[in-house]
């Protein structure tokens, strides 16, 4: 099966081609006919699973080779990472063809999104509030909305947006082709769905080759002390065969921390957390997808937003907060056919949470208690013998040289020289009289 056999048009089909994309994920091969036809679609299905050409290819065969001016489709997703992402996508199946695409998020300048709108960009990928803001200024308009998509919609959900995305579904033509894409079906999606869809078709397909996903994904669980962890994960990145690795850490600060250390430690290391601005996450993950850097740290926000195939390892430096936020983390890697490991270090303080994971996701209750120079750590992982955290020597901070003499007490004053050597006012005898003095009581007389 091809995608020409799907029914998508020859030059679209080239430009994936041209990059390595020649065989559809099985959500594709269900959503893409459907799609074709006009048929409103229900796709249930988690990130990484190839959904986004599901729906964004017929949306470009739709609008044809050489598309009028202006927005005809309209994608909205949750975070602006997935934005950047499903722009991406986009952009290269349209590689071919005159037509235009923009992402629209916030956090980012409004002068540039204007000047694409205004260039007469006719796919629209954006965030929520972002997309209501620019339409309350009349810089954008839904009426000739001709395609809607809602991608992530428990995402949306979970993010309080649902009344923003009612704001826009009410914003364009009723009689629009409308896709929705969820993880999960919560009874506010489904209500959603029911409102605005036409006799939609419901495809559940959540990963390629369901059921061997987790069966390509290698899950160990260390109880790892904390101040052993930044060994253990510099030994478990030189692990034989390892590609990209992601690190999730509970907090902004500890991800701070944790990217100055693996770059102390000589490890090309970035990060992306929300403290950063919205031009730096974005250099982060580029450089990341583009191979510059091979690790990166992010938090819990950034998860959805990290779509790369070549992810060998993701290290959970903390505990998720539940089973959902494990699987969304470890979900990075074994992607797309590709195995991958997840480690994941438990505190002694989070055995009750790991408890409650490990019981929803049947693995194991009792991690084993791991050091950096535990055997099982280097069998397990495949990490040759001897291997060391560190690429290179720590960089201490040692006090710079200085050219100036020792105090004079500590001076050698042997020798012709000496006297000359000691800084006068110093060494005067009212000097030194002074220093002896007493802090209080009345000054001795001369």
């Amino acid at each position: 099966m091809t995608f020409r056999d799907l029914g998508i048009d020859d030059d679209i089909a080239d430009a994936l081609a041209s990059h390595g994309i020649t065989d559809p994920f099985p959500i594709q091969v269900q959503t893409i006919p459907l799609a074709l036809a006009g048929q409103d679609i229900i796709g249930q299905a988690k990130t990484g699973t190839g959904k986004t050409f599901g729906f964004g290819l017929p949306l470009i065969q739709r609008l044809g080779i050489n598309p009028e001016s202006g927005v005809k489709a309209l994608i909205v997703v949750p975070t602006r990472e997935l934005c950047v992402q499903v722009t991406e996508d986009i952009q290269l199946a349209i590689a071919n063809r005159a037509t235009k695409v923009a992402a629209i998020y916030g956090g980012k300048a409004y002068e540039e999104q204007v000047e694409l709108i205004k260039a007469g960009a006719q796919i629209i990928v954006g965030t929520p509030g972002r997309l209501l803001d620019l339409a309350s200024q009349r810089l954008l308009s839904f009426k000739a909305v001709e395609v809607m998509v809602l991608d992530e919609a428990d995402r949306m959900l979970d993010l309080g947006f649902l009344s923003d995305v009612e704001k826009l579904f009410a914003q364009t033509p009723p009689q629009r082709h409308t896709m929705l894409f969820s993880a999960t079906m919560p009874g506010a999606i489904v209500a959603l769905a029911r409102r605005f869809m036409t006799k939609p078709i419901h495809i559940r397909a959540t990963d390629p080759d369901e059921g061997l996903t987790q069966a390509n994904i290698k899950h160990v669980v260390y109880r790892a002390h904390n101040m052993d962890k930044d060994e253990i994960v510099g030994r478990i990145l030189q692990a034989e065969g390892h590609e990209k690795v992601v690190i999730f850490c509970r907090t902004k600060r500890s991800a701070s921390r944790v990217t100055d250390e693996l770059t102390d430690r000589g490890f090309s290391a970035t990060s992306v957390h929300g403290d950063m601005s919205q031009e730096a996450r974005e250099r982060s993950m580029a450089a990341f997808k583009a191979g510059k850097k091979d690790i990166l740290i992010a938090t819990d926000v950034a998860a959805r937003g990290i779509d790369v195939d070549d992810v060998s390892h993701v290290i959970n430096y903390t505990v998720p907060e539940d089973d959902k936020a494990y699987l969304h983390r470890v979900g990075r890697t074994g992607r797309a056919g590709r195995t991958g490991v997840a480690v994941t270090f438990v505190d002694w303080e989070d055995m009750h949470k790991w408890h409650l994971i490990a019981r929803a996701l049947d693995m194991p209750m009792d991690p084993a208690e791991t050091y950096s120079s535990s055997p099982h750590l280097f069998s397990e992982l495949n990490i040759p013998e001897g291997t060391k955290g560190r690429l290179k020597p720590t960089s201490i901070q040692r006090p710079e040289k200085t050219t100036s003499r020792p105090p004079a007490d500590r001076r050698e004053t042997r020798g012709p020289r000496a006297e000359s050597a000691i800084d006068k006012p110093a060494g005067t005898a009212r000097t030194r009289e002074r220093r002896r003095r007493p802090t209080g009581g009345a000054t001795p007389p001369a």
